[in-house]
């Protein structure tokens, strides 16, 4: 190395971040070194860089009154993460970020708001990271402090690799936030950590919990074989390290899991050698599925030019992998919803198909009870592990073919009934409900206070209603016009489901002038997760925005809409990945929960007066007001104030205060990045709400996990 080359060097591992932004041309050992740069401003939460000669480590509160450390290395020619620690002693050290990214393209017949398409079927390919590490920056985000490292690739995405950091919590998000100018983009993507095979494994174990809820270990020399994919609960994987400790690879909850029918446990981790792209690494991480349900796998959308941001969490921990997954399941509240008081949990949309399963089993059987095997279904026990009290279910949609071979419609009416009223207890109101699909235009929910006989094609002549001898009272619907007094009638609800997607491409838009549409007995439209859009820092901004634009619509009092939050999912087994695909409404109802032979008028009453709030899970929006109003009610607008409770498991991203004035959609955001994680607070902002029909509020997480509630109204002359 001549001296002109060494003295560049000597220059960079002298050089202390604060100020420089400038990129330094050097070499270190060899090989180009990485340019350190860090603002001059103090990062929030205590955090702090120190600088050696060929690394930088970030320390933080961690909580629990210790620290955590993360050591990157400045030598390329090095493993980049030298080190994850806890009070100053490595979990995890000497490996490297991986992903791997499969780019397909997508069918834009009907644009980026798409579920049905399988870019699976069309040609992909799969490219994994490559990391150059120009330049490695740190920088204050809120409360948060990023970490950025350059140069990040992976086939036609490119950008940064970024590590974010919470005071007050171990957490650390790791990031491929990259860009694509490739048209039509649908993706998926695996990450992980690794070492080069040929490398001293630097764990002693790789273990996840397996579907018997044990923890499984692989010790070092298994977890280098070729790589492998196993079924897990909690959707995490974890390294046991060399000297104790253990890191977990954690995914956002939701946000991960792109939308599918079935929500099957699908091997979302991995570990081992040679996985997929990355050859010559050995590692564990997790991963997306290719093929999903073998449906429609509609993956993730990458509009050109948008910032994806692919992220995961890694959670070190001072024990092992069984105390790692407990404070990992602490997040989703051990993948169940807290119990709230006023409140009952209400969940919809489920096409357990329980009602064909129990009268063909019964033929098969030759049976007139309760089929052998279906004493107590494992949906039943779901639900309840859950917390979930209340469930709608979405029966009978079905072929017309095997609802024949199952029994007449009316057959078919009388057993759903009769098995959610034998289901249901004091801990879990199953209740009947269908997505009929007839006579409105697009696909909708139709849900009842009490079992309703009712048939689906009103024959000339045929009247309206009429007393069947077995069934007694029974309507026939031809029409919108008859859905709409069969819903009057019985003083039932409808919805749209999944609005603007699917097979509702175009509606609620497309019937927002109807009698039905207008009538208090159309509720709206319900809220999921769906599709997919790395980009947003928000999930399911499709059916938000409708609830947005059916309000800023509506005439009069009777005409408001709410979006109560659907899961739309077939089938739910002991396997079932289901609390990734989950959210649930937390219904103001106060005392026990109904029994089922007294009806459940309360249910749909809460539902019709915007008494509820709708959540992934981790934010809790228990109290919620407008200068006393809550939601459903009305107020007077003005300067108003605005305040609500909120509960949180992940580090807070931002609230955001919605309203409307009948054409325009407003946003007052409120940043939240300055607590840690579990806590709770009130947020209170006076907003000028002059000239507002309605407003609501949503609050987001880091890990795109959130709530938001229905609105509160201008009051009504």
């Amino acid at each position: 190395m001549n001296k002109k080359r060494m003295l560049g060097a000597l220059q960079l591992a002298t050089i202390l971040a604060a100020g420089s932004l400038t990129a330094i041309d050097a070499a270190y050992a060899q090989t180009p070194a990485t340019v350190f740069n860090q603002s001059d401003r103090a990062l929030p939460g205590d955090v702090r860089v120190a600088r050696a000669q060929d690394s930088v480590t970030l320390d933080w509160p961690s909580g629990q009154g210790e620290r955590a450390q993360l050591t990157l290395s400045l030598d390329p020619a090095k493993p980049l993460v030298r080190a994850i620690s806890i009070a100053g002693k490595t979990v995890l050290g000497d490996v490297d970020p991986a992903g791997v990214i499969t780019v397909g393209t997508r069918d834009l017949k009907q644009g980026w708001t798409v579920f049905f398409d399988n870019p699976r079927n069309r040609s992909f390919e799969s490219f994994p990271l490559r990391l150059a590490r120009s330049d490695i920056s740190v920088r204050a985000e809120g409360g948060y402090t990023k970490v950025i490292v350059g140069g990040a690739t992976a086939g036609p995405f490119a950008g940064t690799y970024q590590f974010t950091i919470y005071p007050g919590s171990r957490l650390v998000r790791a990031a491929m936030v990259m860009s694509t100018q490739r048209g039509a983009t649908a993706y998926t993507f695996d990450a992980g950590l690794t070492a080069a095979a040929s490398a001293p494994l630097p764990w002693k174990s790789i273990a996840y919990t397996d579907m018997s809820n044990q923890i499984v270990r692989r010790e070092a020399g298994a977890s280098s074989t070729p790589a492998t994919s196993p079924k897990v609960r909690a959707r995490m994987i974890v390294a046991e390290g060399t000297n104790g400790g253990a890191l977990g690879i954690v995914p956002p909850p939701h946000q991960f899991y792109y939308p599918l029918d079935y929500a099957n446990n699908d091997n979302s981790t991995w570990y081992g050698r040679d996985y997929r792209e990355l050859r010559g690494r050995t590692g564990f991480g997790l991963r997306q599925t290719l093929e999903g349900d073998r449906r429609y796998v509609p993956w993730v959308n990458a509009p050109p030019g948008t910032m994806q941001d692919m992220g995961v969490f890694y959670l070190p921990d001072g024990g092992d992998a069984a105390t790692t997954t407990q404070a990992a399941l602490a997040y989703t509240r051990n993948d169940s919803f807290k119990p709230l008081a006023g409140h009952r949990t209400f969940t919809s949309h489920y096409h357990v198909e329980h009602t064909e399963e129990f009268l063909n089993r019964q033929r098969f059987q030759q049976s007139t009870g309760v089929p052998d095997g279906l004493e107590s279904p494992a949906f039943i026990k779901r639900f309840k592990d859950m917390n979930v009290e209340i469930v709608h279910l979405a029966e009978l949609h079905l072929s017309k073919e095997s609802l024949d071979r199952a029994g007449d419609r009316l057959t078919l009416l009388k057993t759903m009934h009769a098995e959610t009223a034998r289901l249901s207890d004091d801990r879990l109101l199953l209740l009947p409900g269908e997505e009929p699909n007839v006579h409105l235009g697009g696909h909708w929910i139709s849900f009842f206070p009490k079992p309703v006989n009712w048939t689906l094609d009103r024959k000339e002549g045929q009247p309206f209603v009429e007393n069947d001898p077995v069934h007694g009272k029974v309507y026939h619907v031809g029409s919108e016009d008859d859905v709409l007094k069969l819903m009057e009638a019985e003083q039932g609800l409808m919805w749209t489901a999944h609005p603007r997607i699917k097979s509702s491409f175009g509606f609620p838009d497309a019937h927002r002038h109807t009698p039905f549409f207008k009538s208090d007995r159309f509720l709206g439209g319900a809220w999921k997760a769906m599709p997919a859009d790395y980009a947003q820092p928000r999930l399911g901004s499709r059916v938000l925005d409708t609830l947005d634009d059916m309000n800023n619509w509506a005439a009069k009092p009777s005409e408001r809409k709410y979006a109560p939050g659907e899961v739309d999912v077939f089938q739910i087994s002991d396997e079932s990945e289901l609390y990734a695909h989950m959210n649930v409404n937390y219904l103001r109802l106060d005392g026990p929960l109904p029994r089922y032979a007294d009806g459940w008028s309360s249910v749909l009453g809460a539902l019709r007066g915007g008494k509820f709030f709708t959540t992934t899970g981790e934010v809790l929006i228990p109290e919620f007001t407008i200068d006393g109003a809550k939601s459903g009610e009305e107020v007077a607008f003005g300067q108003n104030m605005v305040r609500a409770k909120i509960e949180w498991t992940f580090p807070l991203a931002f609230a955001e205060i919605v309203s409307g004035d009948g054409n325009k959609v407003y946003r007052d955001r409120i940043d939240l990045s300055d607590g840690a994680p579990f806590g709770t607070r009130t947020i209170e902002k006076r907003v000028n709400l002059r000239g507002r029909k309605w407003a609501r509020i949503e609050v987001w997480d880091v890990a795109t996990s959130g709530a938001y509630t229905p609105p509160v109204f201008q009051k009504s002359n």
